[in-house]
């Protein structure tokens, strides 16, 4: 994970002056998009860095132990072993960034972890997640019981309403609460973009995050219309910049929501390449929200090695 971000006094003056070039990102979206991506050992060398920056979710309503469990033991090998060998990546133990879960099954998740013996990080949303509309205490109470059993990653959810009013400085000391009620665990924050309305908003929210104290910023709950788009991370992540060179404290970015296929994730490590720089390229700084961009990737990889696609029963389930 990122070093700590002290985050920093809320610079109101320096929000209100903010306005977004929308010209400017939509064409730069373009151009990212259109980047040829690298091909046969290269692409699998790209498609392993995806990997180990990959938070491996699942936030649905029949989440069990048993599937938690599953979802546990895919992260410590997200790869089969003789396609890692062949590679010769067996040995450098390639695992996902973390998994991802709701605070309820946090203590299945450790548990699962413990017993195969991985120290892979726990991740929990929080704060009323996915639309952030419960009592404030709650939120801080659902923090804080996430922690306790055992989540060293807390992905937070803004409170949009304080965003689409204006009220920077009560968005400003909620997330400050939140950061608070995380302690040791590092705090992702999740905007919920397609919520936002403008990309001047999104980068206010993103600005007013990082210096509440966020570690890393996130564009969605995954739950919007609307989730991780390239325009709107351009925003974010030229807001990550500009926090960079304001205070020297480098935030992380994390695109989550509709990442499904393996062409993708190239296509945000190329951003962060060239937006951001090579620090950004590494799970400490970059993490893709993704539940199915696994298997995708695991498919691409099985093809570079043998050739062929993989049918379905050939792959162990993500």
């Amino acid at each position: 994970m990122s070093a700590r971000n002290p985050g920093m006094h809320l610079d109101l003056e320096w929000v209100s002056k903010v306005r977004v070039n929308t010209q400017a990102v939509l064409k730069r979206a373009q151009q990212i998009q259109g980047r040829k991506v690298a091909k046969r050992q290269w692409q699998a060398a790209w498609l392993l860095k995806a990997l180990t920056c990959i938070d491996l979710t699942t936030l649905a309503g029949d989440d069990t132990p048993s599937n938690v469990h599953r979802l546990c033991m895919k992260a410590t090998q997200p790869i089969r072993h003789d396609l890692l060998k062949s590679m010769d990546m067996h040995d450098k133990g390639i695992t996902t960034a973390a998994v991802c879960v709701y605070p309820s099954r946090v203590a299945d998740a450790v548990k699962s972890l413990k017993a195969a013996n991985s120290s892979l990080p726990v991740a929990s949303v929080a704060t009323g997640f996915p639309a952030g509309q419960t009592p404030l205490k709650t939120r801080l109470e659902e923090v804080r019981m996430a922690v306790e059993d055992g989540a060293m990653e807390i992905d937070i959810v803004i409170n949009r309403t304080l965003a689409l009013t204006g009220q920077w400085a009560a968005l400003y000391d909620e997330i400050k609460q939140f950061r608070e009620a995380c302690g040791e665990a590092h705090m992702k924050t999740i905007l919920a973009v397609g919520e936002l309305g403008t990309f001047t908003n999104v980068y206010k929210a993103s600005f007013v995050s990082m210096m509440a104290g966020s570690e890393f910023i996130k564009t969605s709950t995954g739950k919007e219309s609307v989730n991780a788009t390239y325009p709107v991370a351009i925003v974010m992540v030229r807001a990550i910049r500009d926090y960079y060179l304001k205070t020297g404290h480098k935030v992380g970015f994390k695109p989550a929501g509709g990442i499904r296929t393996a062409q993708e994730s190239l296509v945000w490590l190329t951003l962060m390449k060239e937006d951001l720089g090579d620090d950004w390229l590494n799970p400490r700084l970059f993490r893709l929200g993704a539940s199915s961009l696994l298997a995708d990737i695991e498919r691409q990889i099985y093809h570079y090695v043998t050739g062929r696609y993989a049918a379905y029963h050939e792959l162990p389930m993500a």
